[in-house]
């Protein structure tokens, strides 16, 4: 297993190889000390897992908890297009949109770091997401930004309309976050 940095401080790619025969595939995504050696430590303290439709978009989604909330995440089943925003007060990536293209079939994770905004988009007819959290959830500290903010201008890979919950729908931009003081420190 390897770990590639991306273009967000503090977020990685963890690639590891596919084994395949005759009955499938396996694929470790996850090693604690491939992640840590020289980078962040994870300690799941929960795990989830969603399934979404094609055209589904999930997100912006970040957590104000005190202990923060970092997310190492992997398609179990599908394809999705995993996007990660920087919105971080003080980052010197703040603001920055990575796109990680992610599938059953593939050998990527994605770790995101604690107040890096998450969400993705389901490519295939089904997409299963998988997700290791550092925090378990804390409803009044868990925040979204709108997927269709402007400013951000994120290239989501939809052949319709997109399908979002209301809660995205009528999510603040990054801006509206911003100007209401609501958005994470950057901490090293």
């Amino acid at each position: 297993m390897t770990r590639r940095s991306l273009n967000v401080t503090g977020a990685y790619v963890l690639d590891s190889p596919l084994w395949r025969d005759d009955r499938g595939y396996f694929r470790e995504w996850f090693q604690r000390d491939v992640l840590s050696d020289d980078g962040p430590e994870l300690t799941a303290r929960q795990a989830n897992l969603s399934l979404s439709k094609r055209g589904v978009v999930r997100g912006l989604h970040y957590s104000l908890a005190p202990e923060g909330q970092a997310k190492l995440v992997t398609c179990a089943w599908g394809e999705l297009v995993d996007v990660l925003v920087d919105v971080r007060v003080g980052s010197p990536t703040f603001g920055v949109v990575e796109y990680v293209t992610l599938s059953a079939e593939g050998t990527s994770s994605v770790y995101v770091p604690a107040g890096v905004a998450h969400g993705f988009c389901v490519t295939s007819e089904v997409g299963v997401l998988t997700y290791l959290l550092s925090s378990p959830y804390n409803g009044p500290m868990e925040l979204e930004i709108t997927p269709f903010d402007p400013a951000l201008a994120i290239a989501w890979p939809l052949e319709g309309d997109p399908i979002l919950s209301d809660k995205d729908a009528k999510a603040p931009t990054l801006e509206e976050r911003r100007a209401a003081n609501q958005l994470p420190d950057f901490v090293l």
